[in-house]
């Protein structure tokens, strides 16, 4: 018999991302500069509208601008930046507008296929967005016509990064500045497949019968595009697949829409039912077999098996007019469909980093 009087768990502490601490120490450097305001702390706002305050390890001036320092906090999620210091530089110059540059541990974008082009600093765009968004509110509210130069460092980021896949997908001399949300959600497996859980039963409880499992953000607000569905009827899956289709078989629906980034879909489609890359990897070879299958010709088969990335693969198959959005998407409904119960309608979607759909298979209505 279950012993109800045990003690529970604690839940597992989100975190912040690389992403928020940039924007953070940014933010308080620059206010610094222009107003001379030396803080401990700073308070900043995620992008789905929450405001947070983020303790400062220092803010001092330099002899040509300022910085600000902040120890990266990942909850309980186990972050490889956890723990570490993450600093922004901040330079004034007359042009409006922000420049963004790598410092010390931030990488550099090497190769084609990713979300930055070649030479980039390794700032992805939502941090960069953050970023660039409350320094153009600071500067409006102090009547600041130029624009900044912001320089983002992580201690010992270059040694980080060696324990990251940063290296084979060519970003060289340190990490990614990444983050979505703000938010690092641990990455627990009980509490989020009981999170995952819980969802489709409120929704079905609540008359919802169909639901949009997605990967991120980016999946979601395709799914309110395709579909205005509500926020009740958005199952935040992460990258437990699994605990959705086999949750379905004890809590069926009539509809399940599965949506997620094309890297992500093409793991499902490979039979794998946690898509994180601690447990799966995307299998460029069979990215290759799927396009031989719709049309792809023996040189285009061979520069997917050797693609820097899953997107770069797409491209490349797009560019020749080749469907391996459609062909990926397929077979992952054919998995996905040999999980869960005959009375549920399935179909997927996957979509690009802009969120734009690149691969559909299922019934769309």
């Amino acid at each position: 018999m279950r012993d109800e009087t045990a003690e529970q768990p604690a839940p597992l502490r989100s975190g912040l991302t690389t992403g928020s601490c940039a924007t953070a120490t940014s933010l308080a450097a620059a206010r610094l500069l222009l107003s001379g305001v030396e803080a401990d702390a700073v308070e900043i706002t995620l992008p789905k509208g929450k405001r947070v305050q983020m303790r400062l390890e220092f803010c001092r001036l330099m002899n040509d601008g300022a910085e600000a320092g902040t120890i990266k906090d990942a909850g309980d999620d186990p972050d490889v930046t956890h723990g570490a210091l993450l600093f922004s530089q901040v330079r004034l110059h007359r042009e409006p507008g922000i420049r963004f540059s790598a410092g010390r541990g931030v990488g550099t974008v090497t190769r084609p296929g990713l979300v930055l082009n070649v030479g980039e600093p390794a700032i992805n765009p939502v941090p960069r967005k953050m970023i660039t968004d409350h320094l153009t509110l600071l500067a409006e509210e102090l009547d600041y016509p130029g624009g900044f130069e912001v320089t983002v460092n992580v201690e010992d980021g270059e040694a980080l990064a060696l324990k990251t896949m940063n290296p084979r997908l060519g970003i060289l001399g340190g990490l990614s500045i990444l983050g979505t949300s703000g938010i690092v959600r641990p990455f627990s497996c009980a509490a989020y497949i009981a999170s995952i859980h819980q969802g489709i039963d409120v929704a079905k409880t609540n008359g919802y019968l169909h639901i949009a499992a997605c990967t991120g953000n980016a999946s979601e607000d395709t799914m309110r595009r395709v579909y205005d569905l509500p926020e009740i009827a958005l199952i935040e899956m992460g990258d437990f697949v699994g605990a959705v289709l086999k949750h379905l078989r004890k809590v069926p629906v009539d509809k399940l829409s599965l949506c997620g980034g094309f890297g992500k879909i093409s793991k499902l489609a490979a039979g794998h039912m946690d898509l994180h890359s601690r447990h799966s990897s995307i299998d460029l070879p069979q990215l290759a077999e799927w396009a031989a299958a719709v049309g792809a010709d023996a040189a285009l088969q061979q520069a997917i098996r050797e693609a820097n990335t899953s997107q770069q693969a797409l491209a490349m198959a797009s560019a020749a007019g080749i469907a391996l959005g459609d062909a990926v998407c397929q077979h992952a409904l054919d998995f996905a469909r040999s999980v869960v119960p005959k009375q549920v309608q399935v179909e997927v979607f996957a979509i690009d980093r802009q969120g734009g759909i690149v691969g559909h298979a299922g019934v769309f209505q």
